[in-house]
């Protein structure tokens, strides 16, 4: 079984990144492999810049990882209560060439941010619109206060009623 994750996020320090990859060493007798936002950075969408250079192999890229798994772990960044520009600007240009970009592969849908919220708003958005793209939504999971809640230096959650959950989330869905 192959996992493919990644957090929705450009921070170099991304803890959307950590989480996803957290998340995924729980899936039992997996292949990980952890995608750095940063590899897919491309102009910024529009059907001009599109006409001009055409479809951008970067996507294509992008696509061919999701493609080549069998689940997917994504944890997604809030900024200002939405998609982060970068994930949503590979999020663009991959539905230019195909619609579906999750391609129906069973999806981990998390999120976290420093704040009591833990990207709420943005993992509810992602939730109801993801499916429209081939997102097969399979748990949702959002983690609060993210440097209370996760211990960096062990790169796994700390609060045991929260990694309880996420763990029963995973042998239950997957």
């Amino acid at each position: 079984m192959k996992i493919i994750a990644f957090g929705a996020s450009p921070s170099k320090k991304s803890i959307n990144k950590r989480l996803a990859a957290y998340a995924s060493s729980l899936f039992e007798n997996a292949e990980v492999e952890v995608l750095d936002l940063n590899a897919y950075q491309m102009p910024i969408f529009s059907v001009d810049v599109e006409e001009e250079m055409g479809k951008h192999s970067l996507a294509q890229k992008f696509l061919d990882k999701i493609a080549s798994a069998d689940i997917l772990v994504v944890s997604m960044a809030e900024n200002n209560g939405n998609y982060s520009a970068a994930f949503k600007n590979v999020f663009d240009w991959c539905t230019r060439i195909q619609k579906r970009v999750f391609q129906d592969k069973p999806m981990l849908l998390m999120s976290t941010s420093p704040g009591a919220n833990g990207a709420a708003i943005v993992l509810g958005i992602a939730k109801n619109a993801f499916p429209f793209y081939g997102g097969n939504v399979k748990a949702t999971f959002s983690l609060p206060s993210f440097d209370a809640n996760f211990d960096s230096e062990k790169g796994e959650i700390s609060n045991v009623e929260l990694r309880k959950e996420l763990q029963k989330l995973i042998i239950d869905n997957f």
